[in-house]
């Protein structure tokens, strides 16, 4: 049997699939980061099911434990707290060890707050990108800006509701116009989406709130310096001469130097 990656719901109990039911009722074990908190799930679903914890401190234990398992041909489901395992959760070693094994993996979507939350900020685009939870300490939050500085793309991240206020103050200071949403406990109750400027959102988010949180950031308004651009159209250049192709060659340079690729393909021609 193979190894069946299930996602819970991120609040609401009832955002939870049919698949994921029928397969948490079949498997010979459910493994979760809290067996309380699944408990809570399959109780409210009807669902009787032996539980076994796999968190961050006993994933490696548990997948020595558990690969003999999966290769005698048990049936395993796996499960996060909320939303899909190894995404910021634990199940990626599981997931690999497996593979590696030769055994097959399925994967059951259902809800996501990454998705839910970009939807909801109003900010999406033709692409986003994952920051997983924002980094500590003043210093890397404001290597992360940076790096935002001139990504033309929403990017969304998860923040603790303690650090949130000091997320929010640093990005503020470094970019006062930047376009956040704040999304606090979706498809819960109180469920609560704040957008406006850094500025205007860290004013709003002074002291720590409640719940889950996810943040989307908007579209960096970026200008590049000229020097950085005719920098760039050079470099182009010389991997075009080398035999790279054009829109590959101002992808590559894109990424590093922050500068629209459309623009700098434009130029290099």
């Amino acid at each position: 049997m193979p190894l069946a990656v299930c996602a819970t719901p991120i609040g609401n109990l009832e955002d939870v699939t049919l698949r994921v039911l029928a397969e948490l009722a079949s498997a010979d074990v459910v493994l979760c980061e809290d067996t309380r908190h699944t408990r809570g799930l399959l109780e409210r679903h009807g669902i009787s099911a032996r539980l076994l914890s796999y968190h961050e401190h006993n994933e490696a234990k548990r997948t020595a434990e558990l690969l003999p398992r999966l290769e005698a041909g048990e049936r395993i489901a796996l499960v996060s707290d909320a939303g899909l395992p190894g995404v910021s959760d634990p199940g990626v070693r599981l997931v690999r060890a497996a593979l590696d094994a030769g055994i097959d993996v399925t994967v059951l979507p259902g809800a996501s707050a990454v998705e839910t939350a970009l939807v909801a900020s109003g900010l999406v685009a033709e692409q986003y990108r994952f920051l997983g939870f924002l980094p500590r300490g003043e210093k890397k939050l404001a290597a992360v800006w940076k790096e935002l500085g001139c990504w033309s793309w929403p990017a969304v991240a998860f923040e603790s509701p303690q650090r949130l206020p000091a997320a929010l103050r640093s990005l503020a200071a470094a970019d006062p116009q930047r376009e956040v949403a704040v999304c606090r406990e979706l498809t819960k109750r109180f469920e609560e989406v704040v957008r406006g400027t850094a500025t205007e959102v860290a004013q709003r988010f002074s002291e720590a709130p409640r719940g889950e949180i996810t943040l989307v950031f908007g579209a960096a308004e970026c200008v590049a310096d000229s020097g950085d651009e005719e920098r760039a159209i050079v470099a182009i250049t010389e991997l075009v001469a080398s035999g790279v192709p054009r829109r590959l060659a101002a992808e590559i340079v894109s990424r590093l130097v922050g500068i629209p690729r459309n623009q700098l393909y434009e130029r290099s021609l």
